[in-house]
Order: C-alpha cells, then sequence, then structure tokens
C-alpha cells in the first residue's frame, strides 16, 4: 500500500487553495514582502503559488529548478525575504491543521529550493 501524500491527506487542491489565499493575506501586509506583490496580477500568482504549493506537498504541480530560477531572477530577493516566508507559511499551515510533522516536511521541501528563489545576499 503506498503512502498517502500530504497533497491528499490535507484535501488537495481546495484546500491548498485556501492556505495560499491565507498565506497571501499575510504576506501582501508585511512591509518587507509586501511590495514585490505591488503591480503583480494576484490571480495569476495565486494560481502559481498553489501549484507551488501543492509540489511541496506531494502533488501534481511541480516546477523544474530552471523555472523557479527564471520566475525569481528578477527580484532581489534576500534570505530573510525567504526566511519571513518561512515563518509565514509555517504559521498558516498550522492554522489549517497541519501536524507539526508535516508542517516541518514542507518546510524542508520549501528550504530544498533556496538557492532557486534567493537572488540576493542580505544586506
Amino acid at each position: 500500500m503506498s503512502k498517502q501524500s500530504l497533497f491528499d491527506k490535507y484535501g488537495g487542491f481546495s484546500q491548498v487553495s485556501r492556505v495560499v489565499l491565507s498565506f497571501y493575506d499575510t504576506l501582501l501586509d508585511s512591509d518587507e514582502i509586501g511590495p514585490f506583490f505591488d503591480n503583480v496580477d494576484m490571480t495569476k500568482m495565486v494560481d502559481h503559488q498553489t501549484k507551488f504549493i501543492a509540489s511541496l506537498l506531494g502533488g501534481p504541480a511541480s516546477y523544474t529548478p530552471r523555472q523557479l530560477e527564471q520566475l525569481h531572477s528578477h527580484l532581489a530577493i534576500t534570505d530573510a525575504h525567504f526566511d519571513e516566508l518561512k515563518v509565514v507559511l509555517r504559521d498558516t499551515l498550522g492554522e489549517f491543521g497541519f501536524e507539526p510533522g508535516d508542517i516541518d516536511a514542507v518546510l524542508q521541501e520549501f528550504e530544498n529550493r533556496r538557492n532557486l528563489i534567493v537572488g540576493a545576499p542580505n544586506d
């Protein structure tokens, strides 16, 4: 019997979509992260982020390392920004009832992609 993915365990795309909407509600209020989304089509952003988070949960959507680099290469995302994203993601997953071990697993998948997303060293 195969192990159930976190994606399936936590309700698939419909639940991941709710997680992402809550995640962005918090991020858009951030003085550090919010400005990255000025002049961004948030409908498309939420769609892309839903697919990305789904992939972190072992779901069917995925982005190649090259795609992640290309999507973030024009942004000056620092390690500090990435760390804030991780905190918001941890809190959001907790709010949606994710078990602590599952949150850690998702955050590790996110951390594994740090070098593809962070493009600028900290000041």
